[in-house]
């Protein structure tokens, strides 16, 4: 095997960020399934580890208001459908988004992530279901988010080029997004693939400030 630079693999962590992955998919799945008990159930998995600073009924809070935006987003998506069910794009487009807003602000707050995630997030899911530019929200909103679950505000370090990018994880998490859409056993097994490494990053970042030991391995309770 071909030996890269930059440190050995840590299979304890290799295997959880492979759960809080696999969590991830499973919440969004839940979801779509319109299963709320379980999206959070899901969602808490992940946050409660890399979160894992805040606590866990900190952690669980901001599961929860994921979930509550996402449902928000929902009942707005209902009430603008036309006589044949399709979505009315336009009128989705100027509808009243706030309370998605503030489920994603009373995230925001629990998690300790920056106050402009909570519009950042907003738009990106706006966007992603009326068309336009969705990613660029997206990739912001999920800078905010690592930048908290690591503590660093810094974040993404890049040793040279690049410098205006959004870094390697919030694109990993976009990727996700874009295999979520495709809504396929294949795609999802791709996703949990894609979003290993993510999680990786943030628990070798929890080690690197001595947070590891707080942190629940796969499965745990």
């Amino acid at each position: 095997m071909v030996s890269f630079p930059g440190g050995a693999v840590d299979d304890e962590i290799t295997e959880t960020a492979s759960y809080m992955a696999e969590q991830t998919c499973l919440g969004f799945i839940a979801h779509d399934d319109g299963r709320h008990g379980a999206a959070v159930d899901a969602f808490y998995e992940v946050d409660r580890r890399q979160f894992s600073h805040v606590g866990d009924e900190a952690a669980r809070r901001g599961a929860t208001a994921f979930v509550d935006a996402l449902w928000a987003k929902d009942a707005i998506e209902a009430e603008h459908r036309d006589d044949a069910g399709a979505l009315a794009r336009d009128d989705l487009r100027g509808a009243d988004w706030t309370g998605v807003e503030r489920r994603f602000r009373e995230r925001a707050d629990a998690l300790g992530i920056a106050p402009d995630y909570a519009w950042k997030s907003t738009d990106f899911w706006r966007n992603h279901k009326v068309g336009g530019d969705y990613w660029t929200p997206a990739l912001e909103a999920q800078v905010y988010e690592i930048r908290a679950a690591v503590r660093d505000a810094a974040h993404p370090e890049k040793p040279s080029d690049g410098q205006s990018g959004y870094g390697p994880e919030a694109t990993r998490y976009l990727l996700g997004v874009e295999l979520h859409d495709m809504h396929t056993e294949f795609h999802w097994r791709q996703a949990r693939e894609v979003m290993t490494p993510y999680f990786e990053f943030i628990l070798r970042e929890h080690r690197d400030s001595d947070l590891i030991d707080t942190i629940p391995t796969a499965g745990s309770s």
